[in-house]
This record gives C-alpha cells, sequence and structure tokens, in this order.
C-alpha cells in the first residue's frame, strides 16, 4: 500500500465528520475506512492517475459538487492545470459536451484559486 498523509487525511476525516458524521455515521466511517486508507492507497495507479480517473468519473456522471475537492486533490497529485484541461476534451466526446460544460465551471473555480 502507498504511505498515506497523515495530516491531510486528519484534515479531510475532521471535515467529513463535522459536516456529516450525524447523518450518516457509517458512511463517514466507510469513507475513511475503505475509500481513503484502502481504495485511494492501492500502489497499481500512482496518486495522479487514481485523481485523474475520479475526476473523469465525476466529470462523465455529472456529479459537478464533488469535483472541487476531487479536482484540487488531483492538482495536488500533480495533475496540471493543461492535463486537466486536456482531459476536459477527451471526456467532451466520450461524455458529452453537456457534461464537460457543467463541470467547466468548477474547473475554472479551482485553477482561479490555484493562481493566487
Amino acid at each position: 500500500m502507498l504511505p498515506l498523509n497523515e495530516a491531510a487525511e486528519a484534515q479531510r476525516a475532521a471535515n467529513v465528520q463535522d459536516n456529516f458524521g450525524a447523518v450518516a455515521p457509517d458512511v463517514v466511517r466507510n469513507t475513511a475506512d475503505l475509500l481513503c486508507r484502502n481504495l485511494w492507497l492501492r500502489p497499481a495507479l500512482a496518486p495522479r492517475d487514481r485523481s485523474l480517473v475520479t475526476v473523469s468519473a465525476l466529470v462523465a456522471a455529472g456529479q459537478v459538487a464533488q469535483i472541487l475537492y476531487h479536482l484540487n486533490r488531483a492538482m495536488d497529485n500533480a495533475l496540471t492545470q493543461a492535463q486537466a484541461a486536456e482531459a476536459l476534451t477527451q471526456l467532451a466526446f466520450h461524455a458529452g459536451w453537456p457534461h464537460v460544460f457543467s463541470a467547466m465551471p468548477a474547473f475554472k473555480e479551482v485553477f482561479a484559486s490555484r493562481a493566487q
């Protein structure tokens, strides 16, 4: 398994717990245990690649609300702005123009926040 960034995971876990722990505690627990401490640490894909797959799946599924967090994480994992933009170009053909145009405001927001 890949190493876990304990500080980043603690911050993520606290944020999710604060926002949703009272709503669905088992979803919060499974997110930490199964997703963040298992799936995300599997070594067959580099973190950048795993992030690119995740962001692409969110765009393709129209899950715009999740893109801000995951695109920031992808860029923390070394995905460049140019690579993210190229992914949108590919996704326009494979996932559909409406999904890409719905996702572009989130991409724009992330790119702008990281340029500061």
